[in-house]
């Protein structure tokens, strides 16, 4: 799509002299646990998980009078077309998008465009892109600016790498609204949206920190108004993320948004149910937990880790034993709020009796979706720190993990084998989902059936959803009878709504962990093994 990007809301910005043609591009992501896409040809038109927000951001800060294209890579390829079309190239992503990075970069430069990096990978480890043009380190401010001044006024590419670093980033609550005219957000799985950046907590795999600091910084809440009506404006999503590094980072801030979004559901007839992710420490506040059931959301995302206290002390995170873990997680499920938990397989406390201990522990919270990755070092990260000095860090892009772990290398992988192709059996898998069903979802606000939510295009997408379930799942898959012993009930009670999610959700999980135990998938998420692959095959 082209279109102009949005006005800046900053007053020192650099005016532009010239009319610029920019083209910015997301790579396309690897596959994992959490892109759900085995879900997508259940869906109509749906081809990648959410929309780039970062980069979306981007987009709408360049200058209003240019013209501005925006092509996501898990929606589309990126033509010759557009490559000659571009005056310049501005691409951002992630460590596991680097593969694919460096090849968006050589195509641009066989066309003579400018590149521009920036985003999390590059602000971390600049080290790994000396072939662009212009790299942006940090984030959206005074460097931005310097970038947008330089595409004004070159034309051709510099001599040599030029480093942009943000010295004075630009408040969040002077953010642009995000280019939502540049996508079709009916393609995603889920919609997505920021309220902060930052988490006060210090976990040793995490990067966070390192990369947005320690103290959340905040948008206002009538800032994520105007976006979530933008986004409807856009198209009814049914569900949108906030995609914040930890949602309850800042509980003050937390508590005076969220009569602003049980306020915009109220008037807006319950368009749309929210996700999130938060620390687990989020099950000891009673009353923000009542206002979030209120304001309808229905899953967040708890960084669990493991269930052994050893590991959690020594990763520091110890906010997770503030209450016992599966009080929490039972907690939480009082709320309503389905719990998704990040579980992590390679911890230098690891024994061989870790894997029995996530199992009993996945059997008893009933936590129905898991993301079980590797341990797996990000660079600049304590983790990392720690590892390299220890000369523990593996350049080794064939193995599954950078981490010479405490335990042999074949017996943690096996571990992590057996940990999914256990907890993603049919049989279990459903089980879980069906406590869910019976104690958690009941416990959710009753949203009326208004005029957003029964729309004829929603009712359309879920005759979809549903009559593709039935084939593919109800018919055609090897645990169809597992299928019905859940469908069959919900029918009676017309509740479509949970059919649709179990259905769509556990089809995935059911595919990917056939692929991971096939070995055709990444035992990390962070894993470049498959990456290089990826890369290569979309030149």
């Amino acid at each position: 799509m082209t279109a102009t990007a949005h006005p800046k809301n900053n007053t020192n910005q650099y005016i532009p002299k010239n009319k610029k043609k920019v083209l910015c591009i997301f790579p396309q992501y690897s596959r994992s646990f959490g892109t759900f896409h085995h879900a997508y040809p259940l869906m109509p038109r749906v081809k990648g998980f959410m929309p780039p927000q970062g980069i979306l951001v981007v987009a709408s800060y360049l200058p209003q009078t240019w013209e501005v294209r925006l092509i996501d890579e898990n929606i589309k390829s990126v033509t010759k077309t557009d490559y000659q079309w571009a005056d310049a190239i501005i691409v951002s992503g992630m460590h596991i998008q680097k593969p694919r990075i460096k090849a968006i970069n050589e195509l641009a430069h066989k066309f003579d465009k400018i590149t521009i990096l920036g985003g999390p990978s590059v602000s971390g480890c600049p080290e790994y892109y000396p072939d662009f043009d212009i790299l942006h380190l940090g984030e959206l401010g005074d460097a931005t600016d310097k970038i947008i001044e330089y595409i004004d006024n070159h034309q051709k590419r510099p001599e040599k790498q030029i480093i942009f670093e943000t010295k004075h980033r630009l408040p969040l609550d002077q953010f642009p609204i995000p280019a939502y005219n540049l996508i079709d957000i009916s393609q995603y799985f889920i919609a997505n949206i920021q309220f902060s950046s930052g988490c006060p907590y210090n976990c040793e795999f995490c990067d966070i920190p390192e990369l947005y600091g320690n103290s959340p910084r905040l948008k206002t809440p009538q800032q994520i108004i105007t976006e979530l009506d933008a986004i409807i404006a856009s198209g009814n999503p049914g569900a949108i993320y906030f995609v914040d590094d930890n949602f309850v980072g800042n509980r003050r801030a937390l508590m005076e948004l969220l009569p602003h979004l049980i306020k915009w559901q109220k008037e807006n007839g319950y368009p749309i149910e929210f996700t999130c992710e938060a620390t687990l420490n989020i099950a000891q506040s009673p009353k923000l937990l009542e206002m979030m059931r209120e304001a309808y959301f229905t899953t967040v995302f708890c960084g669990i880790e493991t269930p052994e206290v050893s590991a959690l002390k020594a990763i520091s995170k110890q906010h997770n034993l503030s209450m016992p873990i599966l009080d929490a997680v039972k907690t939480l499920n009082s709320y309503g709020l389905e719990v998704v938990s990040g579980i992590i397989i390679g911890f230098d406390t690891d024994t061989p009796q870790t894997a029995d201990n996530i199992l009993e522990f996945i059997n008893a919270s009933q936590i129905p979706i898991l993301t079980i990755n590797l341990l797996y070092a990000l660079p600049k990260t304590p983790l990392w720190n720690r590892l390299k000095a220890e000369g523990r860090i593996i350049e080794d892009e064939s193995r599954e993990s950078n981490i010479d772990f405490l335990m042999p290398y074949e017996e943690v992988l096996n571990m992590w084998k057996r940990c999914i192709s256990t907890a993603y059996e049919p049989k279990y898998l459903y089980q879980r989902f069906a406590y869910n069903a019976e104690n958690t979802y009941p416990n959710r606000i009753e949203v009326p059936n208004s005029p957003e939510r029964v729309s004829w295009a929603n009712i359309k997408k879920g005759l979809h959803i549903m009559g593709n379930l039935v084939w593919q799942v109800g018919l055609k898959s090897s645990y169809r009878q597992i299928f019905w012993d859940m469908a069959i009930p919900a029918l009676k009670k017309l509740d479509i709504e949970t059919i649709i999610h179990i259905g769509l959700v556990s089809h995935h999980l059911i595919e990917f962990t056939k692929e991971c135990t096939q070995g055709k998938e990444s035992a990390s998420f962070y894993s470049q093994k498959r990456k290089e692959l990826v890369a290569s095959a979309n030149q």
